[in-house]
């Protein structure tokens, strides 16, 4: 059995393979999922696993050099916005933050590596993380 926090064969693998400024979406139970993208679909039921808890185990692993939020997070959900951000501050990493709009970041996702659906019900629960490395 694999001792480190993240389980998840899939997500775990997604993860081991990412190259630096690659990047894997992680995004509430209502983001539309581009055809064609590798979905990894963690979602159980409404609220578990929870977006925070499962960037948590994902920061575990990886590195992120910049991230991409929705600007709407911040009038329709600030709160998981300060919980990501106070996230990357446990993980001694201090990324990049670029917005941009809702439909923007729909379509930026077809270019993520994996979308990771979350069981997330809140709006805006929705990241594009970069790659960074270790060195």
């Amino acid at each position: 059995m694999k001792r480190n926090r993240l389980l998840n064969s899939e997500l775990s693998y997604e993860i081991g393979r990412i190259g630096h400024t690659a990047s894997i979406t992680v995004c509430d139970a209502g983001l539309p999922i581009p055809a064609g993208s590798k979905r990894i679909d963690l979602a159980i039921e409404s609220g578990y696993p929870s977006f925070i808890r499962t960037l948590d185990a994902m920061l575990s692993e990886l590195m992120v050099e910049e991230i991409v939020v929705a600007t709407e997070i911040h009038a329709h959900n600030q709160t998981i916005f300060d919980q990501m951000m106070d996230l990357f501050e446990t993980h001694s990493m201090t990324p990049k933050v670029t917005e941009i709009s809702h439909e923007d970041f729909k379509t930026k996702t077809c270019d993520s590596q994996a979308v990771v659906r979350t069981g997330e019900c809140t709006p805006y629960a929705n990241v594009i993380l970069k790659s960074g490395v270790v060195f």
